[in-house]
């Protein structure tokens, strides 16, 4: 073989030598790239994966933060119903409304014009009343309706077990003994989009009757019952009722009511006492006022004093009309006056005198006041009240029980100082002029009354 051939031979073999080693080469980075892909395909996974684990995580830290929030909110909510104005109703949740509070009173008078026990006729004495209220309130407001339940424990009697009166000293007492009862529990219904209150269950009925802005609330305001509500209304004790109020207007206000007129819940269609009243709310030179007009009757058992002698008696209808009007003189000042009348010639043998066996009838009374906040001196919570009125027996009961009947007279002023947002303290002071028309045996003398009250709110 020839030089030349075999350099050409050679040369052929390198090159072919070359290229195969390059083209393994080649496949070796190829797999490289295809391993190096994979990783990171791989790795870019991961990273997905996390990113999306991490994405959770904050959208749950998100989610905690908000209920961390919301109850924070809802602490909030609750420290500053703990601070709410006394007296109001605290909810404890939504639509429901917790109150609570109690009334303390004592009362001395220099004068106990009862001699049930033959010993305290013309004595000095003094008694105490305590009551302790808790209302529980329930909006529905899917339907617009509201429960109420009040619950009311209690015990004393005060001075009005030892005073013999038309119109006694401490519309607050109850009994000697211990009590808890179910004081008021009823439904009330709002229709045809407020404009009608429908009502029922066991009522109050000077819930919505008779009432007053300034003269209706034995626990902050006057003591006395005639300035509570007129001694010439027959209202019953609470009891089985329905009332319904429409407010055609937002200054006329509608209202009827129809409860058992007798203790307990038997035969409650037999006895019944039905009420109505219009109320006209005005706003005089932007000063509130309330005026309210009456009429009532009831069917129970009443009997004429023509006939109180007789062995037979028959049976009369009690019946009667009032008002009650409370009107803003000022920004201080709210003045009130009542008027009452009912049937003279018959009386209800059930209505007898807290202290004695006494069986009477009125046939008007009459009482008037006002009230002035403590803001000239400084002292803008607390309140200074007067009151003045009289109570004037039926001349038919004068003539059935041959008695002198005088018109019985009454005062009664009370300062409530208030001493910090749970706690007001009221002295209270009454005189009383012709006691029981002066128709007690062995004493005629004015009866004076001094009195402390101390209100707690929760």
């Amino acid at each position: 073989m020839t030089v030349s051939r075999r350099v050409t031979l050679f040369l052929l073999i390198f090159v072919l030598f070359c290229a195969a080693a390059s083209s393994a080469d080649e496949l070796s980075i190829r797999d490289e790239i295809n391993q190096l892909k994979e990783r990171i395909a791989a790795l870019e996974k991961k990273v997905s994966d996390q990113d999306k684990y991490i994405a959770a995580q904050d959208s749950r830290v998100q989610s905690q933060q908000q209920t961390i929030s919301s109850y924070e909110s809802k602490l909030s909510q609750f420290e500053e119903k703990l601070k709410r104005v006394p007296g109001e109703p605290m909810k404890l949740m939504e639509g429901l409304e917790l109150g609570a509070g109690a009334t303390f009173i004592v009362q001395g008078t220099n004068n106990v014009n009862y001699d049930g026990d033959g010993q305290t006729l013309k004595k000095d004495r003094t008694d105490g009343s305590y009551s302790a209220d808790i209302t529980l309130a329930k909006e529905f407001k899917e339907v617009d309706g509201r429960a109420f339940l009040h619950l009311e424990a209690g015990q004393g009697a005060g001075l009005e077990d030892n005073l013999t009166l038309y119109s006694n000293v401490n519309r607050d007492a109850g009994d000697s003994e211990a009590r808890v009862e179910v004081t008021e529990l009823w439904y009330e219904q709002n229709l045809f989009k407020d404009k009608v209150a429908l009502t029922f269950g066991k009522l109050d009925p000077t819930a919505y009757f008779d009432q007053n802005e300034v003269a209706n609330d034995e626990t902050t305001q006057f003591l006395g019952r005639i300035f509570r509500n007129s001694p010439t209304v027959e209202f019953p004790d609470n009891n089985a009722g329905i009332r319904i109020a429409y407010l055609p207007a937002e200054w006329l206000e509608l209202g009827y009511g129809m409860f058992n007129a007798k203790s307990g819940w038997e035969k409650i269609g037999d006895n019944l006492f039905n009420i109505g009243q219009v109320t006209f709310k005005t706003n005089f030179l932007n000063l509130p006022g309330s005026y309210r007009f009456y009429g009532w009757a009831n069917n129970s058992n009443h009997e004429k004093w023509s006939q109180y002698s007789d062995a037979e008696h028959d049976k009369g209808l009690g019946y009667g009309f009032g008002l009650s009007f409370d009107q803003k003189a000022n920004d201080i000042v709210t003045l009130f006056v009542r008027y009452g009348w009912q049937n003279p010639k018959v009386y209800n043998p059930e209505i007898k005198t807290a202290a004695g066996d006494y069986t009477y009838s009125l046939e008007q009374s009459w009482s008037a006041g006002f009230q002035v906040e403590g803001k000239p001196w400084g002292r803008e919570k607390d309140v200074f009240a007067f009151a003045i009125g009289q109570v004037m027996p039926s001349d038919d009961y004068k003539k059935a029980k041959g008695l002198l009947a005088k018109t019985e007279g009454h005062l009664e002023t009370y300062y409530k100082i208030y001493v910090n947002n749970h706690l007001s303290i009221s002295p209270d002071f009454q005189y009383i002029w012709n006691p029981f028309g002066k128709d007690v045996a062995g004493d005629t003398d004015p009866i004076f009354v001094g009195g402390m009250r101390a209100q707690v709110d929760f």
